[in-house]
């Protein structure tokens, strides 16, 4: 479940979406998914930025225990340097087998459950 809570001009807009497995891992693969042109031409750098990231941010759950979605974001966020990055990470992590998301009202909950 997704809740969208803001305004479109001076409209409060509160929504919340059902999202199932399939559609998480559809989205999830859009994120991941890079363009076929810059796979080829991609030097070996950034992919091994990519992985580090993705051992950091798989870190910080570890030694969390436990966040809130929003605070886990805005910490992904600071760790990958800006916020898609750390939305990347965020969907991620939502589709690991070692974290266990659970509905946290406002926001989901995140748990490590791995190793």
């Amino acid at each position: 479940m997704l809740r969208i809570r803001g305004t479109v001009g001076n409209l409060p807009v509160d929504l919340t979406l059902e999202l199932d497995d399939g559609d998480w891992a559809r989205l999830g693969a859009q994120l991941q998914t890079a363009p076929a042109a810059n796979t080829a031409t991609a030097p070996a750098a950034p992919a091994k930025h990519n992985d580090e990231l993705w051992q950091s941010a798989q870190d910080l759950l570890r030694n969390a225990g436990q966040l809130s979605g929003l605070e886990l974001l805005d910490r992904l966020e600071g760790l990958a340097g800006d916020a898609s990055a750390g939305k990347r990470l965020l969907v991620r992590l939502r589709h690991s087998a070692k974290v266990k998301v659970a509905s946290g009202g406002d926001t989901p909950l995140y748990s490590w459950v791995g190793d």
